[in-house]
């Protein structure tokens, strides 16, 4: 039986590509794809992706394995998205307005109280799955599915009450969104990613963070914050991605077996999604975070800047903007 492996990490990058190039050619009985991922293994998103991997292989009978790669062990998350693209690796996890800056469509999860409850960010999902599948196919992507992250809040080394209170503070930013978001609100942004959040307040980088309860509790933001304000502004989603021409190099039987793993992973992640906020939230207060509910004002000023981030976006976002909220508000 003939076997055929895409590049482990240790591998120079051109020989990943020659390696990665080779392996999206017609499947044959042995198959296996390594997918790189930004977040570590205690992760609810890595999480849902190891169970994924698994349902492949049984579904498959062994004849696709999926290697998962975590923390950016294989490829940092900026990489992620072009190795995938380019076939460097067949299939990746990345957050999807990390696109953002690539097409506006990519960022309509994260403008802010656009849809700021489980419900509305699935129906905003749908409403944009198309446009987003339509995108990603420009590239040569496929889109399998995706899971939001819990809604995002305010964490702070003080209580913020008012907007003025956000003013001047070095506030984490990860995506287009979040930096807007911040500036908007007075803030001085700096892009960090998730495994250096600890560093960067450590060494003043940043004294404010925009994120959800899940990235607080697994970065132990106990450690250099005091608060975190339950604001419940965004729900941004991770989407697992695989390049076109390796999907269509398998068989039929697989094809079918990945599209039905990735059914189920996408309902199973919902739903850990609502667990992990809960069960997040708890680790915080366990933790000595004073979990703070937001006042009136500091909402209402909060929703102005979504209001003003949402009219960006549609303007920047042009005629599929427009159509997807329509879409949404039907």
């Amino acid at each position: 039986m003939n076997s055929r492996f895409l590049p482990k990490a240790g591998l120079c990058l051109a020989a990943a590509a020659a390696f990665g190039l080779a392996g999206i050619s017609v499947a044959t009985a042995e198959t296996e794809w390594n997918m790189p991922t930004p977040y570590g293994d205690g992760n609810f998103h890595t999480q849902n992706i190891t169970a994924f991997a698994e349902d492949v292989k049984e579904k498959t009978g062994g004849s696709l394995n999926i290697q998962v790669h975590s923390a950016g062990s294989l490829f940092k998350h900026p990489e992620i998205k072009n190795a995938v693209r380019k076939g460097i690796a067949p299939i990746g996890e990345v957050l999807v307005s990390r696109l953002s800056n690539e097409d506006a469509v990519f960022g309509v999860d994260s403008v802010p109280f656009l849809a700021p409850s489980y419900d509305d960010a699935w129906k905003l999902y749908q409403a944009s799955k198309s446009a987003l599948e339509e995108k990603l196919g420009e590239q040569g992507l496929q889109l399998l599915y995706a899971v939001p992250w819990p809604p995002q809040g305010i964490y702070a080394k003080k209580e913020v009450a008012k907007l003025d209170d956000m003013k001047g503070l070095k506030i984490r930013a990860y995506n287009a969104a979040t930096e807007r978001f911040a500036i908007l609100a007075g803030g001085i942004t700096a892009q960090i990613e998730v495994p250096d959040i600890p560093t960067a307040f450590s060494t003043g980088r940043v004294d404010a963070m925009i994120t959800s309860p899940s990235t607080g509790a697994n970065s132990k933001a106990w450690d250099f914050l005091t608060h975190y304000h339950d604001t419940q502004a965004w729900l941004p989603k991770n989407m697992v991605i695989v390049n076109k021409r390796a999907f269509d190099g398998l068989s039929d039987a697989e094809k079918t077996a990945v599209l039905e793993a990735a059914e189920v992973a996408e309902t199973r992640g919902w739903e850990a999604s609502k667990t992990e906020t809960k069960s997040k939230t708890n680790v915080l207060a366990e933790n000595g975070i004073t979990v703070v509910q937001p006042s009136t004002q500091l909402i209402e000023e909060l929703a102005a800047i979504g209001e003003t981030m949402a009219s960006e976006w549609q303007e920047q976002a042009g005629e599929t903007g427009a159509a997807v909220l329509e879409a949404y508000k039907r």
